[in-house]
């Protein structure tokens, strides 16, 4: 065990949270001679690795699983290296804390970002091919017979010269005790059995019965309930409360102040909490922000839009001077709104505190940061402090980098040493403290010559930096690289067209409502105004619009390949069916190439049918094609309800959408027909839960366009009387 040690909650954030990057520790297990047990006593093999008498295999998972099919698709690719019997495979968490112990041997925690396979895969892999050699020598030893002679398969090891046989449960007494090798080689893809299989999942048959134990459902013996309210305009503060107006209610036991800006009830039970809470006379603070509203905040965007000074991320030749000497320039500006995560399961964590102890169980999409957050809260060392992760019931990166609520479970749980106290807060609660999509306005310039070839583009965003609220220290010079997520010169967001004289910068302005990295983040918006702006363009040349970008992407082949494989399966350049009009478009997002098309019907002018979105997406390696199936069709319901029905907006400081009554998700009858072409290159590793949320918006944006005539550029569209049917 670590002694004597505290680490702050922005280490942790620094060292394990940066948006964007992943770290691979590679494999430090303190085995060699040693037996190290899980809770039943099972022999670990690696970190990664528990091997049960009756061959259970038990893979530890360290990130987490909030329906998106991590779990399976880490499980599937340690188990490609085992050689095991997929059959017999179940998962586990670790916890943060046996992980510090451990000097961090599971590496990140993190879940986020279309990282979670993609930024662990191969010392997840490492794992298990070292898991495998390590039984099989065992199993060499005890017959006596060069390791060479033996091979492993479906938990198997077998001696080839003479035929004996024994099993992984067998052998991992024995082999628990070797010290593992240096140097493990990897599987060529070309060998890969569970790798690239639609294996059913593993967490389903608990969601199914109802097993399945999600934070809300949490209980412990002698556990009490918490509500909470904050302050309703973000930086303000609580001025006073009358606790003794609610002390006698039913149920009630504690009134207590959370920090500076919260107040909770801990009752019996949380409804007789939050019953309580909701009559509770609280007096705030609401300072300088109260004064704040969506109008003043548009205005300030607004003027970054034309302001001198700007952060450039990408950028050759000379786009204004190419713009301003076009033979036909095209303008348009564009608007995107601030969004909640909204996940179904609303923020909640239970806590225990004693002097000498604190515990925490929580969903959460980093279990370091929340563990972090729980030693920040508690004044407690690493060694005095846990956290026990459970399955989340949604999280699109509300639970990742963001645990305000665990440092609050933690301070109530402060106030009532020695039990447990589970904060849950309500859907209002969780509405009006997000941490918010960033609102962000897109100026758009572009110059075409006499034969309506693009000459210069100059793109200008105007809003809000993630970065710069969150992780500061990330600023590369002031300029948040994260807002350019699509448009950049090269790496994942690679920006797929060429354009000889090309600007494009941000003009960062900051608002007091906190941005969050809401699923999909940047690449979101700015699919939006760069694909749309595309079609616009193509329409003032009087091209096609997909003839127009393929003469912009000749350098870019796998931008090119996805945006040609839905334009030939959606039949574009054929006749439509009548009524029917289709949209294209096309990004690059968390290392994966994506492309859709839409086709939509309109009815009335204001009613539009998503019929159809055919989507491909090239992520290099698929490790479980119908997990990938369903991340598209279910990233599109997000994307389309943020395009149809969703925003958050500011009234006196704070936001207005309390419930799904004003914040919308589409219905079921909603839903398009979605074809999915998946299409692994190879050589790489690109996400799949995030990437083809971007592309559904600005297909359908220009198949409404083609159907109409009219070219929508603020969101979301029932603003302009635009339904989804």
């Amino acid at each position: 065990m670590i002694t004597n040690t505290k680490i702050s909650r922005r280490s942790f954030m620094v060292g394990t949270a940066v948006a964007g990057g992943g770290l691979a520790l590679g494999l430090n297990i303190p085995l060699g001679g040693s037996v190290v047990r899980a809770q039943d006593g099972s022999p670990e093999i690696t970190a990664w690795v528990v091997i049960r008498p009756d061959d259970t295999v038990v893979i530890r998972v360290a990130r987490s699983e909030m329906g998106q099919g991590t779990i399976t698709g880490l499980a599937q690719m340690v188990a490609e290296e085992l050689e095991c019997d997929w059959s017999k495979v179940t998962t586990e968490y670790p916890t943060p804390g046996q992980s510090v112990a451990r000097k961090r041997v599971w590496g990140d925690f993190s879940t986020g970002g279309s990282r979670g396979i993609r930024m662990s895969h191969e010392y997840v892999r490492k794992g298990g091919a070292t898991a495998r050699m390590m039984l099989v020598q065992a199993a060499a030893d005890g017959w006596k017979v060069p390791v060479a002679e033996c091979i492993a398969g479906n938990s198997v090891i077998t001696h080839t010269p003479s035929g004996r046989t024994t099993t992984y449960g067998k052998v991992a007494e024995a082999a628990a005790k070797l010290t593992p090798p240096a140097n493990v080689a990897l599987k060529d893809p070309k060998d890969w059995k569970l790798i690239g299989k639609s294996m059913k999942r593993l967490d389903t048959l608990g969601k199914v019965t109802g097993a399945q134990v999600y934070g809300a459902d949490l209980k412990l013996p002698g556990m009490l309930n918490a509500a909470i309210k904050d302050c309703p305009v973000f930086g303000g503060k609580v001025k006073s409360f009358e606790a003794a107006k609610v002390t006698g209610m039913p149920g009630v036991r504690h009134v207590v102040q959370v920090g500076d800006s919260g107040v909770a009830v801990v009752a019996d039970t949380w409804w007789e909490a939050k019953t309580a809470l909701d009559a509770l006379p609280i007096v705030w603070d609401e300072g300088p922000n109260a004064a704040v509203s969506s109008a003043t905040i548009a205005e300030m965007l607004k003027d970054g839009l034309d302001a001198g000074q700007a952060f450039v991320r990408n950028q050759n030749g000379d786009a204004k001077a190419a713009v301003a000497s076009a033979a036909k320039k095209v303008e348009a500006v564009y608007a995107y709104p601030f969004q909640n995560h909204a996940p179904m399961e609303p923020m909640n964590a239970t806590a225990k505190f004693t002097a000498d102890r604190c515990e925490v169980w929580v969903p959460t999409q980093n279990g370091e940061a929340a563990f972090a957050a729980t030693l920040a809260a508690s004044g407690l060392p690493a060694e005095k402090c846990e956290v026990y992760k459970i399955n989340l019931g949604g999280g699109f990166g509300r639970r990742g980098a963001f645990h305000d609520y665990v440092t609050q479970a933690v301070l109530i749980a402060k106030q009532v040493p020695g039990t447990p106290v589970k904060l849950l807060w309500t859907r209002e609660e969780d509405m009006t403290h997000g941490r918010y999509h960033p609102v962000m306005q897109a100026k758009l310039s572009g110059g075409l010559d006499a034969a309506g070839n693009l000459t210069g583009l100059h793109l200008r965003l105007s809003g809000q930096s993630i970065i710069a609220a969150v992780f500061p220290q990330n600023l590369q010079d002031g300029r948040d690289n994260l807002a350019f997520q699509g448009l950049d010169p090269s790496g994942d967001f690679a920006f797929g067209y060429t354009i000889p004289n090309l600007l494009i910068d941000h003009a960062m302005r900051n608002t007091h409502v906190p941005p969050g990295f809401w699923r999909g983040v940047n690449i979101n918006q700015n699919a939006i105004f760069i694909e749309c702006f595309m079609d616009e363009l193509a329409k003032a040349a009087g091209q096609d619009p997909l003839e127009f970008r393929r003469k912009l992407m000749t350098k870019h082949p796998k931008h090119l390949a996805v945006l040609n494989a839905v334009a030939d399966r959606a039949g574009w350049g054929k006749p439509a069916p009548q009524g029917v009009y289709r949209g294209l478009a096309q990004m690059m997002a968390f290392g994966s190439y994506v492309a859709a098309c839409a086709e939509v019907t309109v009815t009335g002018g204001n009613k539009v049918k998503v019929q159809r979105i055919v989507c491909a997406t090239d992520p290099g390696y698929a490790v479980n094609p119908a997990q990938i199936e369903r991340q598209i069709a279910g990233s599109f319901v997000y994307g389309l309800s943020a395009l149809f029905d969703e925003e958050c907006t500011v009234k006196n400081g704070r936001i207005e959408q309390t419930n799904f009554h004003d914040y919308p998700s589409m219905r079921i009858a909603q839903m398009p027909k979605v074809e999915s072409i998946i299409m692994p290159s190879g050589g790489f590793w690109g996400g799949v839960g995030e990437p083809t949320i971007c592309v559904a918006a600005p297909a359908v944006l220009n198949a409404f366009f083609a159907a109409t005539g009219k070219r929508l550029r603020t969101f979301p569209l029932k603003h302009h009387g635009v339904q989804m049917v």
